[in-house]
């Protein structure tokens, strides 16, 4: 018998996930790691640190799909590949996973490089099931009387993360917190201007502070010290900075590209041990660099799930074509966002809305399998 190993259950694995019987009838046995018996739509995540949505709104009931579908779901984080002895490593245990074939959908990580000390009050980005903590953190900070919140990055990850904490801050208290975001010079780096001048104008307009005067250089005790050696204080910080690819692969023996996410080909297969394929933000795509966006790891699902099945059977594999352009809507919190598209530019509630509709519907496909 065969064995099929999924490290993740993201975007990428959706259809993988929602057509994992189609395997089993095979006769093959699959597997699915996860540290957690959900994964959690990163495109929601805000929305939830707002309160707009509740974290089972936004989660996929992986463990259950899995085990209702007739694959093992093992709890775990995958710590390390041996693609010599084709096996999977996993964290605090001896346990090894073999496989025949392996896909891989580990995410990404948000660096902390520049906070020295990550106390209780310190939050990142990602893993995007922390921000319920955080929620938590910030209503119960509230109402002791926090004064200020900062949050540091400049990109979307960012705008969202600080206009959804405005949104929660002003259903809890009747006046909100100093809220600071720290971007340093480059505030929606890549982004057209008019994207950048719409973003800006929302944030302003709720309060929040923009800082551009230097890259923040240190956090230490709720002091952050930007570049030009000012100091300001926050009671609660976020950190929205740039992600990067799970460590899994640089730790391997597999080929990486810049970075360290997994190397892939045309077909989404490592271009150093055949075996092992991969989606969403934890590869690097030879052909051309992917955004670390959600909408590849969609458009990835079906050409993965079909290799994966190919590779099984030996038979011949798709090409993974990425797509034009693609649409991007920002969740600013208080209901406005921003919308992206070619060289199409606006802001407002209807916004909001028409991303909520979206979001809601791709995950009401895949929570009812």
């Amino acid at each position: 018998m065969k064995n099929l190993v999924l490290i993740g259950g993201g975007h990428a694995h959706m259809v993988t996930l929602s057509k994992l019987d189609t395997f089993i009838s095979k006769g093959y046995k699959v597997t699915v790691i996860q540290p957690s018996d959900h994964h959690y739509y990163s495109g929601m995540g805000p929305g939830m640190l707002g309160g707009t949505y509740q974290a089972e709104d936004i989660r996929f009931a992986t463990k259950r799909l899995v085990e209702s579908k007739g694959g093992t779901f093992v709890k775990a984080y995958a710590s390390r590949i041996d693609p010599m002895k084709r096996l999977v490593h996993l964290r605090e245990s001896d346990e090894t996973l073999s496989y025949d074939v392996l896909s891989c959908n580990a995410g990404s990580y948000v660096v902390q490089d520049v906070i020295e000390d990550s106390g209780s009050n310190v939050f990142t980005s990602k893993p995007i099931e922390k921000l319920t903590e955080a929620k938590e953190t910030i209503v119960e900070q509230l109402s002791a009387g926090v004064s200020s919140i900062a949050v540091i990055g400049g990109g979307a990850a960012a705008v969202e993360i600080v206009g959804n904490i405005h949104q929660l801050c002003k259903k809890q208290v009747r006046r909100p917190p100093t809220i600071r975001l720290f971007c340093g010079r480059n505030f929606m780096s890549g982004k057209p201007r008019r994207v950048k001048s719409l973003v800006r104008k929302l944030l302003l307009g709720k309060g929040i502070e923009i800082i551009e005067k230097g890259y923040v250089k240190k956090v230490v005790a709720g002091e952050i010290t930007v570049e030009n050696d000012t100091t300001y204080r926050a009671d609660i910080i976020f950190q929205a900075t740039g992600v990067r690819p799970s460590a899994l692969f640089s730790r391997s023996g597999v080929e990486v590209g810049p970075g360290g996410g997994l190397k892939v080909n045309e077909f989404l297969q490592s271009t150093s041990h055949p075996q092992i394929f991969g989606g969403g933000d934890c590869i690097y795509f030879t052909d051309q660099p992917l955004d670390k966006v959600g909408v590849y790891a969609v458009r990835q699902n079906e050409v993965l799930y079909n290799n994966l099945m190919a590779a099984l059977e030996g038979q011949p594999l798709e090409r993974f074509k990425p797509g034009g352009d693609y649409l991007v809507i920002y969740n600013l919190g208080d209901g406005e966002g921003v919308l992206s598209k070619w060289s199409i530019a606006f802001s407002g509630r209807i916004v909001f809305w028409l991303k909520n509709y979206i979001d809601r519907k791709f995950i009401n496909k895949f929570q009812s399998n």
